[in-house]
């Protein structure tokens, strides 16, 4: 009788972690929460695995080895920003490791990064579309408003570029009013706490959405639960089909919409990035589809301006 034995790419392994490697992972990712804490336990736990798999402590790894890490990355079809980002987090941890000595120097100090393009290749919604998914978020069958909650969680997303989570994590005890402009408090990615002004339609959507209650996530499940980002995500494709787009999109889509439209609009870039909270202006870029435009090109404006000088 033959035995088969199961290759080694296919089985799961357990990596051991020595006690200094233990501490400089609880120390690192301590320093995040939420979504952004997940996403590096997976990076940090699929290169431990690999590690694992190629008899390497995460300390005992160098820069060839990490070199391959991301080569193997690329060879199995992986997105360059994934890899990039992927080898982000090793880096940060083994900065960390090296700041409360516990490692000597980081191994990553010289890898190589995958080229990025800064182009971004998502769904995006035009104008039109953006407009007949706010129109369809608040008129549902029959003939009457839509659910209030739906309406006003369409009204965040597109109206303020709010990442989901953002939109999800917002309580009624935030709203208010600072000279003159209704306000939502929002807890921004990295746990930087904002102020946004809320447009007059957005308002009053959320003032539908809560109706007499005082307290609370201003967007509750069915159960009487916080909304989570699954359901956010339900909540926008079947508005979308109200409104008759067949694009596959979710929440982010209207992000992205909500950036690229402020910047057609002629929103100062800087502006947008604040109102994205994106920590680099070249994030910000990536949703300008104008900004090859021959139209906007400076050589018009520093020759109108020179030439008044000139005078």
């Amino acid at each position: 009788m033959t035995t088969s034995i199961p290759s080694a790419a296919l089985v799961p392994v357990a990596p051991a972690f020595t006690t200094a490697e233990r501490l400089a992972l609880a120390g690192f990712l301590a320093g995040y929460t939420g979504l952004t804490r997940q996403a590096y336990e997976l990076d940090l736990r699929q290169f431990a695995s690999w590690c694992a798999l190629h008899h390497l402590h995460l300390f005992g790894a160098r820069r060839p080895d990490i070199e391959c890490f991301a080569r193997e990355l690329e060879a199995r079809g992986r997105a360059r920003a994934t890899v990039t980002r992927r080898l982000c987090t090793i880096a940060g941890f083994y900065k960390y490791a090296v700041e409360e000595e516990l490692l000597e120097h980081s191994p990553t100090a010289h890898v190589r990064r995958p080229r990025l393009d800064y182009e971004s290749h998502a769904t995006g919604l035009d104008r039109n579309e953006l407009g007949a998914l706010l129109v369809a978020a608040g008129l549902g069958p029959p003939a009457g408003l839509g659910p209030p909650a739906g309406h006003a969680l369409i009204s965040l997303l597109a109206l303020n570029g709010l990442r989901v989570s953002e939109a999800t994590g917002a309580d009624i005890e935030a709203i208010g009013i600072e000279r003159g402009h209704r306000t939502l408090v929002i807890t921004r990615k990295g746990g930087k706490i904002v102020t946004i002004p809320l447009a007059p339609r957005t308002a009053r959507a959320i003032d539908l959405a809560i109706g007499e209650r005082c307290e609370g996530p201003v967007f509750l499940r069915p159960d009487g639960r916080r909304l989570d980002r699954h359901g956010a995500g339900r909540i926008v494709r079947r508005v979308a089909r109200r409104a008759g787009i067949t694009k596959k999109i979710g929440p982010h889509t209207l992000r992205h919409a909500f950036i690229t439209a402020a910047l057609d609009a002629g929103v100062p870039l800087r502006d947008v990035q604040e109102a994205a909270s994106h920590a680099d202006p070249r994030t910000t870029m990536q949703y300008d589809r104008a900004r090859a435009s021959l139209d906007r090109h400076a050589t018009y404006i520093v020759a109108a301006y020179v030439a008044g000088a000139a005078r």
